[in-house]
């Protein structure tokens, strides 16, 4: 797929491996829309890269189409990498002998599964109206976590929809096909994004160092790279790609 002229929508773009993917699809051609809900950084980083910025919940159908029109305003659809998420712990027994909180549970199933279904359908109906160009209307990349095989502890919620994410994957691909849009997952190990900048940098380290090979945190732009790949190689369809150097999570 090349993007040169088109545009390319990137979910929880404005920091983290949303923001690396959305420099290398700039860089690589197209116009980036931002969908974020940090307005200010949002907005910083989209004219940094000659984008535009979308504010917008990726649970709210209204917000996504609001981006999509922004996307398709700047040149037809032609690829979603959509990287918007949240985390959070839910145990089932608390140590206080409670039960785990629904409520959350809930919240944290809607962000992360029912948010990317709500993206994936949206974006697949623009682009399923594309022409067909190179034998493709358009390519969709999900962002899927190794939780999804080895959630840890108080990890449920989070691995639940991640495990969603994965099984959507395939049958996306398989329910797309006749309109020539591809679908792919990334599964990241563990990355250095602001999501771990609240730990000391010990506790970095000790994560990185349980990488076997090489033995430190992903890189955004390793995950960006391989994003690349997804919408520049066109045979590469239905497939969750683990990017995590060989880990395997231990229960804690």
């Amino acid at each position: 797929m090349d993007l040169t002229g088109a545009s390319a929508l990137v979910t929880g773009g404005a920091s983290g491996l949303g923001a690396a993917t959305s420099r290398r699809l700039a860089a690589a051609g197209a116009h980036v829309v931002i969908v974020d809900l940090n307005e200010q950084l949002g907005k910083e980083f989209a004219a940094e890269i000659g984008g535009t910025f979308a504010l917008g919940d990726v649970t709210d159908p209204a917000a996504v189409e609001t981006a999509l029109d922004i996307a398709e305003e700047n040149g037809p659809l032609r690829a979603l990498v959509h990287c918007a998420g949240k985390g959070g712990t839910v145990r089932l027994v608390n140590r206080d002998g409670s039960a785990g909180d629904l409520e959350l549970y809930q919240q944290l199933i809607n962000i992360n599964l029912v948010g990317t279904f709500n993206v994936l359908r949206l974006a697949a109906t623009r682009m399923a109206r594309n022409e067909v160009v190179d034998g493709e209307r358009g390519v969709c990349i999900l962002t899927a976590s190794v939780a999804a095989w080895e959630g840890q502890v108080g990890q449920i919620p989070y691995a639940s929809a991640k495990a969603g994410v994965v099984g959507m994957t395939l049958v996306a691909a398989r329910d797309l096909a006749t309109k020539a849009i591809r679908v792919n997952s990334i599964a990241p190990g563990v990355f250095d994004t602001p999501i771990l900048s609240r730990f000391s940098q010990e506790i970095r380290d000790g994560l990185g160092a349980q990488v076997p090979n090489p033995a430190r945190l992903g890189q955004p732009d390793e995950f960006a790279m391989l994003a690349q790949q997804i919408v520049e190689n066109p045979y590469l369809n239905g497939e969750t790609i683990r990017l995590d150097g060989a880990i395997r999570m231990s229960p804690r």
